[in-house]
């Protein structure tokens, strides 16, 4: 097709699935010609090279955009050696650090969200860290909580958006398999980082759009508070990220918009009217609550542990509902669900268990796999 002045070329475009030998016979019995091409129209801004189905777009577009609404986020920390940095010890952060002949600071020992569910410990030495991201990172040293997204999620399993999460601490670039998430937290500090500040919230205020918090005050008919308040008519920031955990937790949302979760940062419908705000802000917190493993439901377990042994990682094996550790060792009773169940291209359920092989588990890393195994479940 000969090509105008001034236009854009033609794009056409065909799917070939199947084993490699039935590639090779459909190529070799088809040329260029007669191959059944289904022509696309990519736009000027994205110039999609595959087909996509954008027939939701202007509703989509009638939500706000999380980089609108939440305008500071902050990448993981990569700290180009996890090995010695990063430990579910305080103990061993003291030894490695004295190992690379620094001087150990326990001032410098933070909490920190390593992938979804495992949590543990960083050195956070900005001297020492490949990318310490010091000059955004520090809103999540001190009392907080950000939603973790990517921009352009690209999970193990693309049939679905899984790249959400969150965290109350610092986090890794490597959080989801797919590196380079943002985390977007619900306060900004001023950069004061004095230890008697570390604690107090007087020093914060909210990252939140002012004028896409008006919409949300007039819409549902009420007033915006800095903190949370039991005050009637009012809804605060927390109310504002439970409502967005919950809209992005919807299996119909996430179907609905699944060619746009694909392209950038999510945006999120506003709620039509107070009573469903509410109703998805319970959902919401009730979500945020299991995946920080602070719901009272997470210990109520729905696992066992029942046989005694040395508690050392080797080789899993998920059958009949039992995760086995070792060759006689098992966690029973673990819903299949909660076994594949993804979360940023990982599945936790076993990632956990993984990058503890050759590892003796004690006592709390087994209470803790078991209330992983509730959170998941109750996810789901």
């Amino acid at each position: 097709m000969e090509k105008q002045n001034n236009s854009n070329a033609a794009v056409f475009h065909f799917d070939l699935f199947g084993k490699r030998d039935d590639k090779y016979n459909f190529l070799s019995e088809n040329n260029v010609g007669n191959i059944p091409w289904n022509e696309l129209n990519p736009d000027d801004q994205n110039a999609f090279l595959v087909p996509k189905d954008f027939n939701q777009e202007s509703e989509y577009n009638n939500g706000f955009k999380i980089v609108d609404l939440m305008p500071l986020k902050s990448s993981g920390i990569k700290t180009h050696d996890d090995a010695n940095f990063v430990s579910n010890s305080r103990q061993d952060l003291k030894k490695n650090i004295d190992k690379l002949n620094e001087i150990f600071d326990p001032k410098k020992v933070y909490n920190y969200s390593y992938r979804p569910f495992d949590n543990g410990y960083i050195y956070y030495d900005t001297k020492l860290l490949g990318r310490a991201r010091e000059k955004t990172i520090y809103h999540l040293k001190k009392e907080n909580i950000a939603i973790i997204l990517v921009a352009q999620p690209q999970a193990a399993n693309l049939t679905f958006f899984d790249c959400l999460f969150l965290t109350n601490s610092m986090c890794d670039t490597n959080m989801y398999r797919r590196g380079g998430p943002s985390a977007f937290p619900l306060y900004s500090y001023t950069n004061n980082d004095t230890d008697d500040e570390l604690k107090l919230i007087s020093d914060r205020s909210p990252n939140l759009n002012i004028e896409i918090i008006s919409t949300f005050a007039s819409t549902l008919n009420l007033r915006f508070t800095n903190e949370k308040e039991e005050t009637p008519g009012t809804f605060a920031p927390i109310d504002i990220l439970d409502y967005i955990y919950a809209v992005l937790h919807s299996p119909s949302y996430r179907a609905k918009y699944k060619e746009f979760l694909k392209i950038d940062f999510p945006r999120v419908p506003y709620p039509e009217n107070a009573e469903q705000f509410w109703a998805l802000v319970k959902l919401g917190g009730e979500l945020r609550q299991l995946h920080l493993l602070e719901s009272p439901k997470v210990n109520d377990y729905i696992t066992q542990y029942p046989v005694a042994g040395d508690n050392v990682v080797e080789k899993l094996k998920y059958e009949a509902g039992r995760v086995y550790i070792n060759d006689t060792q098992y966690f029973d009773n673990v819903p299949e669900v909660a076994w594949n169940f993804y979360i940023g291209g990982y599945q936790p359920a076993q990632k956990w268990l993984k990058d503890r092989k050759g590892r003796t588990l004690s006592f709390d890393d087994i209470l803790h796999y078991q209330r992983v195994i509730v959170a998941l479940s109750e996810t789901d």
